[in-house]
């Protein structure tokens, strides 16, 4: 573990979204830097592959949608 200096505007942002998303500010952070890090490694996937990938990868259930 260590210690990331960040602006305190993007802190701020970090910590408005991390309620939204019911995470802390710390693994609000840490979400955006893993889905950061995939999508400059794999720049022609889009966002919501990489995270079906990673919901796949972890044994989630994607849920669906029913077509009323």
């Amino acid at each position: 573990m260590g210690i990331v200096k960040i602006s305190d505007a993007l802190h701020e942002e970090l910590r408005k979204s991390s309620s939204v998303m019911c995470r802390s500010i710390n693994a609000q952070a840490e979400f955006w830097i893993k889905v950061g890090m995939l999508a400059e490694a794999n720049p022609t996937v889009p966002f919501t592959e990489i995270m079906a990938l990673q919901l796949k990868n972890a044994e989630v259930q994607e849920p669906t949608i029913d077509a009323a």
